[in-house]
Formats: C-alpha cells, structure tokens, sequence
C-alpha cells in the first residue's frame, strides 16, 4: 500500500520531471521537436511506441544527445537526473561514458550502420504527451545499455519500469592499479548471498551449473509464461541492417553468444519465465541473507530517486515472498546469471558474454511495467 510520505514524494518528482521536460522541449526547434515528441499515453492499443524499448546501440526512438546543441544536451540531462538517485544519475554517466572504452577495446571500427558504432552521442529521449498537463504524459531515454521509462498520471510519478542498466565491460582497469566496476555490487552481493546458502538450500536456488546467453525475458513490451531467452539478433529496432557486412557479423556474434552457453531446450526450460518463481523463498533464509538480499534490492530500487523506492515495502511477508535463483558458475569472471522474483517484481542480471565482462541489469513490474495498470484506471476514470 503507497504511504502519504511515497505519495508525497511521487508527486514532488513528477513536478521536478515536468519542469524539467517543459524546459528541454522548449529549447528544441521545430524540427527537433518533431523527433523528439510522442503520442500521448492512452491504452496499448496507441502507445504500442513507448512501448518499445531495448538495450543494444539500435535506434531507441527519439532525439539524440548527438542532435542537440550543448545547452539543449544539459538540459536533456536535466531531465535524465531527475528520474534517477544521484547514484543512479552517476551510474547512467558512467554506462554512456563506457561507450568510449569499449570503442577502445574493438579497436575504433566503425559498426550498426553508423559512423561510430560505439558511441556515447547515440542516446536517445523522447517525451510523450504533454508534460504536466491533466493528460497522463511520459518520456524514454535509452541507448546501448541504459532504457529508463516512465509515466506520470494524475500529476504523480506512476512508473519507472522497465530501468535497464548495463556494463561493457562490466569490469576495466584505471591507474594506480584500481578497477572500475560501475555494477560491482549489483554482482557481488548476489553471489555472496548464493554462496552462503547451506547445500540443500543452494540446490534449490542454483537451477543450473550454466548460464543462459542474456537476460530471459529480453526487451519484451509485456512478460509472459513460457518466455525464454532471445537472440542477440532480434533485440535490434528492423529486422535487418542496411549493410549486407555488418548483418553477417551481428549474426555470427548471436551463433557464437549460442554456442558459448551451450543450451539446449531443457535448460532453456529449466531458466524460463513462470508466474510462479522459481528458485528459493527469501521466508528460508537467516537473517544475514536477508540483509544481503535486502541490499541486493536496494541496488535496483536505488536507482530512483528518494522517497519513490520501494525498498521500504520489502521486510516480513513482503521480503517472504521474494524468491532468488541463480544459473552458472558461482566463481567471479566465470558466467553467471540470476533472477530476483515476487509479487510486483522481477530482476534479472547476467555476465555471460565478451568472457564474463559484459553485464545487464534490469529492474521490472511484470503486472505494471510502463504504468499500463495506471492507464488503464485513469481511462477508466476520465473517459466515460
């Protein structure tokens, strides 16, 4: 049940998110502002759109930070920051600064159909709607490994899922011998709290010694019983690149992404999407593996701003009913991946490609993903 202080709090961000929406978009052209607006949020019928989200460098739909002018890309940043913690502001700062380095690491080619295939210019906002109006309105950033969404109805912050953060590569050296991990903990801590699970315990949560290619669910607009994993190849905006060069090689890096995990359709059924968990009841576990999946939560909830988290939500039944699952080794820089599910959640993290340094993250509400629930009671309500 939402408290006064989250409403309070939920209705303070959406005011910060309009203003800040208001500004960027008025300091776009005419030609800007066509590509950088959407329809308003209606049903699923129309906002089929803003549904759409991935987290490969394909064309997120939208105005991109390479489109816009210093003054307008501050405040396209504006807006960023204020869906997001100062943590999660920082760590979005750092994934689009990672593009840079993973540039250096492919040895700066060209690749997607672009001129700089990895490219930290390459992300993309669009606003839906129109902000702080008596319509519900919404807005979308996204690139290679960042989607943020969100919708505001009735002048309060309704959704913020899916948020999509992850890191290529997930782990990289700076001077003075140290190592950047912008997701470290978003690793460490789930795997601390898989090992520390006695052997029946750890049976039940591991569901497998091997690691599914990516995340289960993928970039699906709405999650379903029976979902499994999805090629690299189909989480791309089209269905095929211009180039006949570059579709090979996207091909031959989704085979060998296959071919590393070695599935076959029984593990495929062993890690895919059910309604009801999988793995192992947070009710099981003492309490110091509580505190480690409680911190856990916090590294997926803490990307919103404060008094918007639901981390309070989750201790007695709540935390109860979460259940964790792991899949793959449980040694560092070995693939691995695992699920974090209960009622109004789902997690998922995998580090399987580029050799165990290349990570997503992704926060969902599989039953109010993109706010569809709000919509549907705020039409209900206004439009009879």
């Amino acid at each position: 049940m939402t408290t006064q202080p989250e409403l309070t709090a939920r209705r303070q961000v959406a005011d910060e998110m309009a203003e800040a929406a208001r500004a960027w978009l008025t300091c776009l052209d005419p030609e800007q502002r066509a590509v950088a607006g959407g329809s308003v949020p209606v049903d699923a019928d129309s906002d089929a759109e803003r549904r759409r989200w991935f987290y490969t460098p394909t064309d997120h739909g939208g105005l991109t930070v390479n489109q816009q002018r210093p003054a307008q890309q501050r405040a396209a940043m504006r807006l960023v920051a204020s869906g997001l913690s100062t943590a999660g502001y920082n760590t979005v700062a750092l994934t689009m600064g990672l593009e840079n380095v993973l540039d250096h690491t492919e040895g700066f080619t060209a690749s997607f159909d672009r001129d700089r295939g990895r490219d930290p210019g390459m992300y993309y906002l669009r606003v839906f709607g129109e902000p702080g109006g008596s319509r519900p309105w919404a807005w979308r950033f996204g690139g290679h490994h960042v989607s943020l969404n969100y919708l505001v109805a009735d002048g309060l912050l309704a959704s913020a899922t899916p948020c999509f953060i992850g890191a290529d590569p997930a782990s990289s050296p700076l001077l003075g011998e140290l190592v950047h991990r912008p997701l470290g903990r978003v690793e460490d801590l789930a795997r601390e709290l898989v090992s520390s699970l006695p052997g029946p315990l750890a049976a039940r949560a591991v569901l497998l010694p091997k690691a599914p290619p990516d995340l289960v669910t993928g970039n699906r607009g709405s999650i379903a019983e029976g979902d499994r994993y999805i090629p690299l190849t189909g989480i791309w905006r089209g269905p095929r690149f211009l180039d006949p060069a570059e579709q090979a090689r996207i091909q031959a890096a989704s085979d060998a992404i296959d071919r590393a995990a070695g599935f076959d359709q029984s593990d495929h059924q062993a890690v895919e999407f059910t309604a009801s968990p999988k793995g192992l009841a947070a009710s099981e576990l003492d309490d110091r593996q509580r505190a480690l999946l409680r911190a856990l939560l916090g590294t997926y909830f803490g990307r919103v701003p404060d008094g918007v988290s639901p981390l309070e939500r989750y201790h007695g039944t709540v935390l109860d009913a979460v259940h964790v699952a792991w899949a793959g080794s449980l040694d560092p820089g070995r693939p691995h991946y695992y699920r974090i599910q209960g009622p109004d959640l789902l997690i998922e993290w995998d580090n399987t490609q580029r050799g165990a340094n290349h990570a997503h993250s992704v926060w969902r509400d599989p039953s109010r993903d993109f706010g569809l629930d709000v919509l549907t009671q705020h039409h209900r309500l206004h439009h009879h």
